[in-house]
C-alpha cells in the first residue's frame, strides 16, 4: 500500500477553509495577512471557518510581521490570542519565537506549547525554523519541548532547492517531530518532493484572483500602504488545484 500523504493548505480566510476543504485538502493552517508572512486570525474568522469546514484548523499565533523576536507586550497578546483561538475550536497553534541572535526561544516556544498539549491540541512550530543558526540543533529543542511538529522549506526560499535538507530533516527527526515541506510546493513538482526526502505531508498555498466592484465609483482611493495594491480584487484559495494535487500525490 503506498503511504498516504497529508496535505494541508496556507489560508487567510474562511472561504480559504471552504475551499481547501472542497479541493481535497486534509488540513488548514489559518492566518491573516497573508502577504506578510501569515499573522493571527481572527476568532470570528476561526469559527467561521468552523462552523462550514470540517478538517482539522490549525491557528496562527504571530502578534506581527518583521521577524520572530517580540516585545513583552506582543508576547502577552500572543498568549491572549492561543487562548482565544484555542477556546474557538482551533485544532492546534502554530507559532514560533526567536531571540535576536535567531536562535529558539526555549521559554516562550516551550510555553505555547504547553498551552496547545494541555488543551488536547497540536503545537505547530513556522518557518522560524529557516532562519535559525543550526537547524539540528533547533530541531532537537522543540523535540525536546514536546513541540508535535515543523514547517519548514529546508533554509531555502523554495523547498524543491532545498531537497537534500528536507531529507536530512525527515531522518534526523524520525518518529520524534514531524516535518512539513512548505514554500515552492506545486502541482508539479509535488510528488517528486515526497518520494524524494521522505515526508509524509506537504504544505501548500495557491490563491485564484476574485473582484468586488464595490470600491470602483472612485478609483483614486486606497486603503493600503504605499505599495498600493488595486481595492477592486482579492485573492482566495483555488479549491481546483488543490484537488489536483490531491490526486497527483495519490
Amino acid at each position: 500500500m503506498e503511504k498516504k500523504i497529508v496535505l494541508e493548505v496556507c489560508c487567510g480566510s474562511a472561504d480559504d477553509v471552504i475551499q481547501a476543504q472542497q479541493g481535497g485538502a486534509d488540513r488548514v493552517e489559518l492566518n491573516s495577512s497573508l502577504f506578510h508572512g501569515g499573522l493571527t486570525p481572527s476568532v470570528g474568522t476561526l469559527r467561521a471557518a468552523k462552523a462550514h469546514a470540517g478538517i482539522p484548523i490549525i491557528a496562527m499565533v504571530r502578534p506581527r510581521q518583521g521577524g520572530f523576536c517580540y516585545t513583552p507586550v506582543e508576547y502577552e497578546a500572543a498568549l491572549h490570542d492561543a487562548h482565544a483561538l484555542l477556546e474557538a475550536g482551533a485544532d492546534g497553534l502554530v507559532f514560533g519565537f526567536l531571540h535576536q541572535d535567531g536562535t529558539v526561544d526555549r521559554q516562550r516556544t516551550g510555553q505555547l506549547a504547553r498551552i496547545a498539549r494541555d488543551a488536547g491540541k497540536e503545537a505547530v512550530f513556522h518557518r522560524a525554523i529557516d532562519v535559525v543558526p543550526d537547524w539540528k540543533e533547533a530541531l532537537q529543542v522543540l523535540i525536546d519541548l514536546g513541540v508535535q511538529r515543523v514547517l519548514t522549506s529546508g533554509q531555502a526560499p523554495d523547498v524543491f532547492f532545498a531537497l537534500d535538507t528536507i531529507r536530512d530533516m525527515v531522518q534526523f527527526a524520525g518518529q520524534r517531530i514531524q516535518i512539513l515541506p512548505g514554500a515552492g510546493v506545486t502541482l508539479q513538482n509535488a510528488r517528486r518532493i515526497a518520494e524524494y526526502t521522505g515526508c509524509d505531508q506537504l504544505h501548500i498555498a495557491r490563491h485564484r484572483p476574485m473582484h468586488d466592484s464595490s470600491t470602483a465609483n472612485n478609483r483614486d482611493i486606497f486603503y493600503g500602504g504605499a505599495l498600493y495594491p488595486p481595492e477592486d480584487r482579492y485573492d482566495i484559495i483555488d479549491g481546483d488545484y488543490v484537488g489536483r494535487v490531491v490526486e497527483a500525490l495519490r
